[in-house]
């Protein structure tokens, strides 16, 4: 009997008293407390984790991201270079904030294609990385095209927390890195979003965008040796930006917070169970799995595969026999305004064509796996993928039969 893939761990019992608190005394609202209120310590404490200076806590990721592009003070129109595999939110963000989403290419492996990446940099003036699903792009070569050019490079991380590249944790690569809290993430608060930066006037500029009016700004002074810099950065931009209001309820805080805890645990629970189901699958000649790059270590919370030696129908047989067996599967490119083809994406102001984009599209298959699956059920999981490739191409015939 397969679980419900779609429900998310508990919520520790940790929070539930902190909860209560708050709907004892209605404290909802990140800047009533003088100082320590929940969201403030959920700042001080993903940043620890993370090993950075700053974070700022938001309304989601898609918020942080949006924040990021403001922050760098980038002028309307300016161009914004970005994966043409990852969700609508991405290029929503670059758009909310008057920028031009400009799409790259993106091969079978799910990551950026470094040919196309470069040839569409000349007159680019951000970079967003999407680390879709939780694949890395190689960030050696991302990271020198765009240092040599002097280009910022944001990573959307939202679903890489605790994904690494040569030891150094996704999202601390690039000038600022964003993560989600959406209820499948690995940090779940059903909605909510993060974003990371050692750079002071990054955060302040933030800080004040998301809604720190008036001087708000001070309840995010760290007791540290970062609060000079930071303090000189807020009094900078006081009452020169606008305020958006992507602020972070106490309440949402409250949720995330005994979960930062679980990181480490989740991430090799969900690493345990993606290997064991991919090397399952692999042996059937209808489905590939493309291996990681050599400097990652992945912390994922899904399954994604390619489909081989299919028609178009035949796909779409291959997912209504999976979830008619009780797995369900997402083929981007074939399921109904599907929100992660770039050609869906019909409020870009600038459009292109991603050949090689939109044939992995086509045979791209996702799945939730989430880490709570025991490795009894990671096998079913794998014995029901295998089960419905059968079901549309035939029997695989083993071991000389």
């Amino acid at each position: 009997m397969l679980p419900n893939m779609h429900h998310a761990e508990p919520i520790p019992e940790d929070a539930r008293a902190e909860i209560d608190r708050l709907l004892q005394t209605g404290d909802l609202f990140r800047y009533t407390a003088p100082e320590d209120a929940p969201v403030a310590l959920l700042e001080a404490e993903f940043a620890a984790e993370m090993g950075v200076k700053y974070a700022l806590a938001v309304s989601s990721c898609s918020a942080a991201l949006f924040l990021s592009l403001k922050a760098l003070g980038l002028p309307r129109d300016a161009r914004v270079l970005m994966p043409g595999f990852t969700f609508a939110a991405v290029p929503s963000s670059v758009v909310h904030a008057d920028c031009i989403p400009v799409l790259c290419e993106v091969g079978e492996n799910y990551r950026i294609d470094l040919k196309d990446f470069e040839a569409q940099l000349d007159g680019v003036q951000a970079v967003i990385v999407s680390h879709m699903r939780g694949h890395t792009s190689d960030m050696d070569a991302i990271m020198a095209l765009c240092n040599a050019r002097d280009i910022p490079v944001i990573e959307d991380a939202a679903h890489s927390l605790g994904t690494t590249w040569h030891g150094q944790k996704i999202g601390t690569i690039g000038r600022i890195g964003c993560f989600s809290f959406q209820s499948y993430k690995l940090l779940n608060a059903g909605e909510g979003g993060i974003l990371i930066t050692d750079d002071a006037d990054v955060v302040a500029r933030a800080v004040i965008l998301s809604g720190a009016y008036e001087h708000n700004w001070r309840k995010h002074l760290a007791r540290g040796d970062n609060s000079a810099e930071l303090e000189q950065a807020f009094a900078r931009w006081q009452n020169k930006l606008p305020l958006y209001n992507l602020r972070m309820s106490n309440l949402s805080a409250a949720v995330i917070r005994p979960q930062i805890a679980q990181i480490a645990r989740r991430v090799r629970d969900g690493r345990r169970n993606h290997d064991q189901v991919a090397a399952l699958i692999e042996q059937s000649p209808w489905i590939s799995v493309p291996a990681k790059l050599p400097p990652e270590e992945r912390a994922p919370d899904s399954l994604q595969f390619n489909l081989c030696g299919m028609s178009d129908a035949d796909v779409r047989a291959f997912a209504e026999a999976a979830e008619a067996r009780g797995v369900k599967v997402q083929v981007f490119g074939l399921s109904t305004d599907n929100a992660r083809a770039f050609w869906n994406w019909q409020f870009l102001p600038e459009s292109r064509e991603l050949p090689r984009t939109r044939a992995m599209l086509m045979r791209a298959c996702d799945t939730r796996l989430p880490a709570r699956l025991t490795e009894a059920e990671c096998d079913a999981v794998a014995a029901v993928l295998i089960a419905a490739a059968e079901d549309v191409m035939g029997e695989t015939r083993a071991y000389g039969t």
